[in-house]
């Protein structure tokens, strides 16, 4: 993926009142980092990275502190007046671009890289000024409807509570994710007002807007609605926690793990784990952990930051911080070691 032709806004300046918290909502940390950290994971295979900009505002110093080790830019917002708004805040970093913006939120922690490469190809080839990534739900509530003509074209996208009895019933909604020639993108914000009971200038208008500009709107569909997630609740942290803490899990099996009690075992994206590996129930694995081939880790096991040979057995409870583990040995239920070698014992 070519990142001359292709820009990134991601929009993470609210606070999220629904968490009820005093953090910056894309702070909050799902599968051990904060949910801001994994949309921009999905960015890294496609090499997007030092063509992204972070839009903040709420605690804006603290989020782009989080962001010292990625090589994005910040634009400030500092009135969140609505989603438009905040993609206005970045406009010096597309100002004279012509190549595709892709335009995403901070909160959507479970979006794939070959979704967002599937959609990025696709408005590349169709020729639209505009592409809507949407998804269905059966529940679609909070989120923006999409409003389609007679051969299902998109020719707007209502909000939740702009949204009559006849519009909520709809079950295709709008993901958050857009694609837009960045040439229309400056012209079409300027058109964007604030009409509406929020008093907010929303994104979504973009669609009439382009719409009723002449300009081309497809729509990208992505199948699995759990992926785009819009994380504003408790709830919904622990849901995409679960997510990804599943996704982890089961590509592990398919590289040749086996997990028991996949929903109870939780390892950290950095933990490298042998084939041929056994792990039982309610075991965490976190920090640079790395398990050897043929390795059994037994119920209630905790690994931080731990070295274990090949071969090692892990008996029920134990908890091993920075320790390294001899190919071998097996190492007692109970066992709580804080940093050292274990070795293997004699024959």
């Amino acid at each position: 993926m070519s990142s001359e032709h292709t820009r990134v806004v991601i929009m993470a300046a609210g606070k999220g009142t629904r968490m009820k918290s005093e953090h910056a909502k894309v702070m909050h940390e799902i599968f051990f980092a904060p949910m801001l950290h994994h949309v921009l994971f999905s960015l890294e295979p496609l090499a997007l990275l030092s063509e992204t900009v972070v839009v903040t505002g709420h605690q804006a110093e603290q989020v782009e502190a989080s962001l010292a080790n990625f090589p994005v830019s910040f634009a400030r917002q500092s009135e969140q007046l609505g989603t438009a708004h905040a993609v206005l805040a970045a406009r010096e970093f597309y100002a004279d671009f012509t190549g595709t913006v892709l335009i995403m939120c901070g909160d959507t922690p479970l979006i794939r890289p070959e979704t967002l490469r599937g959609m990025l190809a696709k408005h590349r080839s169709s020729a639209v000024g505009m592409t809507v990534m949407t998804t269905n739900m059966c529940n679609p509530t909070n989120y923006g409807r999409i409003i389609t003509d007679t051969t299902g074209g998109i020719i707007r996208i209502v909000e939740e509570k702009d949204a009559t009895p006849a519009e909520k019933i709809i079950g295709e909604i709008n993901a958050g994710v857009y694609c837009v020639d960045g040439r229309f993108l400056r012209e079409g914000l300027g058109a964007v007002d604030d009409k509406n009971r929020q008093r907010e200038f929303y994104l979504t208008d973009l669609v009439a807007i382009a719409r009723g500009a002449g300009v081309g709107v497809s729509g990208y569909s992505c199948a699995d609605s759990l992926e785009v997630l819009g994380v504003n609740s408790r709830l919904e942290l622990a849901e995409a926690h679960r997510a990804l803490q599943i996704r982890r899990n089961r590509q592990l099996m398919q590289d040749g793990v086996s997990i028991f009690g996949e929903e109870t075992v939780e390892i950290a994206p950095d933990a490298r784990i042998g084939r041929d590996t056994v792990i039982a129930r309610n075991v965490l694995i976190s920090g640079n952990t790395t398990v050897g081939d043929a390795c059994r880790v037994g119920p209630q096991v905790v690994l931080h930051d731990c070295r274990l040979g090949e071969g090692v057995s892990v008996e029920a409870g134990a908890l091993l911080f920075g320790c390294e583990v001899a190919a071998g040995t097996s190492v007692a239920a109970g066992t709580v070691c804080r940093s050292g070698l274990v070795k293997a014992d004699p024959d």
